[in-house]
């Protein structure tokens, strides 16, 4: 790790321990305790704050901008988990998030002809700024992000699995045997299996390839009536 990523990590411990010492015993004292960490935390995130403000296009309302990179670095700190992922990296999510917002709130909906559409910058911009010594794993935010909409994409075949098998359930001539039950238990972990994109594996019998055929239908049906 960077010395630049180090003394971040340090000053977010610094400002955890005040925040709690401040929760424990509150007074003038500990709240400029606290006071003093946050401001030291804001100083070491600046070059990475200024890096995002430009890429996002809010140049010209840089105030409002690190205010709200303000927030987003205040709120980062209490919802932090130390077990999951440095703080460097985790910090870079509720910064980008605010931003976002602050560009939709002031920006609507332009695109990216607009001279204030954000902007893309380069690895060497980062440097720049100073701010490269964050990037301790260059991979890990691509990572992350393919990590998330993995998940997004199970999460919704598992309820489109689930809508379809319950419209079976319903469907006329359909009985709650137990037989039927497992019938229906073993097409939903079929059907499942081949929603989304798999390695190539033993070919499917006529029956199963239909059974497939006929679920991936009906579900595209009640996908694109919804």
């Amino acid at each position: 790790m960077s010395a630049k990523s180090e003394a971040i990590e340090r000053a977010a411990e610094a400002l955890i321990a005040a925040r709690t010492e401040g929760e424990a015993a509150p007074g003038p004292r500990t709240r400029a305790g606290v006071d003093r960490a946050f401001a030291r935390l804001m100083a070491l995130a600046a070059p990475r704050i200024r890096y995002f403000i430009r890429a996002h296009g809010l140049s010209d309302v840089a105030e409002d901008a690190e205010q709200a990179c303000a927030i987003a670095l205040h709120c980062a700190i209490g919802r932090y988990d130390p077990r999951r992922a440095r703080f460097a990296t985790y910090m870079a999510w509720p910064i980008r998030a605010e931003l976002q917002a602050l560009r939709q709130r002031l920006r609507g909906g332009q695109r990216g002809g607009s001279a204030r559409a954000g902007v893309s910058l380069s690895l060497d911009a980062l440097a720049g700024e100073g701010a490269d010594g964050w990037l301790a794993d260059p991979q890990a935010e691509a990572a992350t992000e393919r990590a998330a909409a993995d998940r997004l994409a199970n999460a919704a075949a598992d309820r489109l699995v689930a809508a379809w098998s319950a419209r079976r359930r319903l469907a006329p001539g359909a009985r709650g045997s137990h037989r039927t039950d497992a019938r229906l238990a073993a097409e939903e972990a079929l059907v499942r299996r081949h929603l989304l994109p798999v390695e190539a594996g033993p070919r499917l019998c006529e029956s199963d390839r239909h059974i497939v055929r006929r679920a991936l239908a009906d579900i595209a049906r009640h996908a694109a009536a919804g």
